[in-house]
């Protein structure tokens, strides 16, 4: 466990400030999560809302749940729904009355306060790949999650201005023990980020261990920890139909300090769910709503996400497709629904993609773009996600980041501007219909900031690029990934507060972190 590095300087490894001329880092976009002012996609119309609302309805009052959580069924059972062994149903007046409670927007605040994100209204926010097994880069290719390779994508987190939050692991590294592997992970993501982090919710200790951890980050007592959000967590249900022991468990720790829970429902069309889009994402709904009822019963009020992670499987041989007509459908049909129950939204910037290639570029666009169109408030994912979620790639990060900036700059309220200036008249009566505007006053006014200046795309010709090499995207990204990782500077934290955050590791990890089955 590195806890002995040295306090290093600026934010961000300089991310979002002004370049040295001597720095090799690529210049990007502030920091300024975007704005949805567009109209969302709503493929559904009032007759479509209403049947699939129904058919939740029918689900949760005539099927039921299974709540694998004993405690979970006594504190329904005791709220009036009717619980029979592990399942339970709940009748159509009272799921209402309690995601009614639920608050439509609310803000995260982490040990930066400059750095706070709100969900919901028209805030669209990005987080980081999250919980891969493998890594793979374009020199060492495909292997098993390590701790210098989540290191590595941290820091990218960190740098990238376009990257508002830190998801869950955004590799899984199996070389530490799972029993500690939680505190070496949100050391190293509190004192490489100043961004919001995320608690996998597995059960109790690693929850009250990630809590703890982010109290003591952020300088905060226990009230001013429970006062408001200071972190998240996103829990997934057993598709079809079962919420599991762990992760409700965390789920309910979270509710009761005022912790956001994202409830994200798992479901593959022709798989674990009907084959129909609607169908897929009706069930999808019903086992996400169920969970914010047991939490809005537990903490009335308690900030909660209903997420869509609803896509189909290849007919052929059972894999999961992602970024497919189907999925970016059942993105915007979620999102309609999502608006209809009053939450904010999540959904994914996903691909099924093995290598950082075509394939991969226009899953996760349309994944990222569905997500727009959706009215989605939060999305994981966003960046460096392959092979459906079980390799994280740094060099696809940084070209899901170029996508993610293009979003960003697509927002801005200047690209569609109608000011005087903006409708140019006077600009297009001196060119004339002979001139051009290369030259003229209005573009030498505006052209360094007239247009998306891009990360990694390269504009240049066939011979220009080819006698430059002819370096590829991926080749680009991963001399770029390498030049960030050489120059990163980890955002500032008190030295006592650092100490603090160290001495706690070190305790838990002497305990024996949390007892596992290993």
């Amino acid at each position: 466990m590195a806890k002995d590095a040295p306090r290093r300087g600026r934010s961000g490894g300089r991310a979002g400030n002004a370049r040295r001329t001597t720095s090799k880092l690529p210049a990007q976009m502030p920091w300024s999560p975007p704005i949805n002012r567009d109209a969302p996609t709503e493929p559904l119309n009032e007759e479509g809302v209403q049947s699939i609302h129904q058919g939740c309805m029918r689900i949760l009052s005539e099927i039921g749940i299974e709540f694998l959580n004993p405690e979970a069924c006594d504190i329904l059972k005791k709220a009036g729904c009717k619980v029979d062994g592990t399942n339970v149903k709940m009748d159509e007046a009272f799921v209402m009355e309690m995601v009614g409670h639920a608050p439509s927007e609310f803000t995260i605040t982490p040990r930066n306060p400059d750095r706070k994100i709100t969900m919901g209204g028209k805030n669209l926010l990005f987080g980081n790949v999250s919980s891969p097994p493998n890594f793979w880069d374009l020199k060492g290719g495909k292997r098993s999650g390590f701790m210098e390779g989540y290191r590595d994508l941290i820091k990218l987190t960190q740098f990238f201005n376009c990257i508002h939050f830190a998801g869950g692991y955004p590799v899984e590294p199996i070389d530490i023990h799972p029993s500690v592997r939680h505190l070496d992970c949100l050391f190293d993501k509190l004192t490489l980020t100043d961004k919001v982090v995320h608690a996998y919710s597995l059960g109790r200790g690693r929850v009250e261990d990630v809590m703890e951890m982010t109290r003591i980050a952020g300088g905060l007592t226990r009230e001013e920890f429970d006062a408001r959000p200071h972190m998240y967590t996103n829990i997934n249900s057993v598709s079809p139909l079962k919420h599991d022991f762990p992760m409700l468990e965390g789920a309910m720790i979270h509710a009761r300090r005022n912790q956001p829970v994202i409830v994200t429902p798992f479901t593959l069309a022709g798989a674990m769910a009907p084959v129909t889009m609607s169908g897929a994402v009706t069930l999808s709904l019903a086992e996400g709503l169920a969970a914010i009822v047991l939490l809005q019963v537990i903490n009335p009020g308690a900030p909660c996400a209903i997420g869509t992670f609803t896509s189909n499987v290849d007919m052929k041989t059972g894999a999961p497709a992602f970024g497919t007509p189907e999925y970016m459908r059942a993105t915007q049909m979620t999102g309609q629904m999502g608006r209809f129950y009053g939450l904010p939204i999540r959904s994914s910037g996903v691909c099924a993609a093995n290598v950082p290639d075509g394939q991969a570029m226009w899953e996760t666009s349309n994944s990222l773009w569905a997500a727009v169109q959706s009215g989605t408030h939060v999305v994981y994912h966003a960046a460096g996600w392959l092979e459906g979620g079980l390799i994280a790639s740094p060099e696809k990060f940084i070209m899901d980041c170029d996508v993610l900036q293009q979003i960003q700059r697509y927002m801005q309220p200047e690209t569609y501007a109608t000011t005087p200036e903006d409708i140019a008249v006077e600009a297009i009566k001196e060119v004339g219909p002979d001139g051009h505007y290369f030259g003229c006053q209005h573009t030498q006014e505006r052209y360094e900031t007239a247009f998306y200046s891009p990360l990694i795309s390269d504009w240049s010709n066939y011979e220009a690029w080819d006698l430059q090499g002819g370096v590829w995207t991926a080749e680009r990204a991963h001399e770029m990934y390498k030049g960030i990782i050489a120059e990163f500077e980890p955002p500032p934290m008190d030295q006592a507060i650092r100490e603090e955050l160290s001495a706690f590791v070190t305790k838990r990890t002497l305990e024996g972190g949390v007892p596992t089955d290993f």
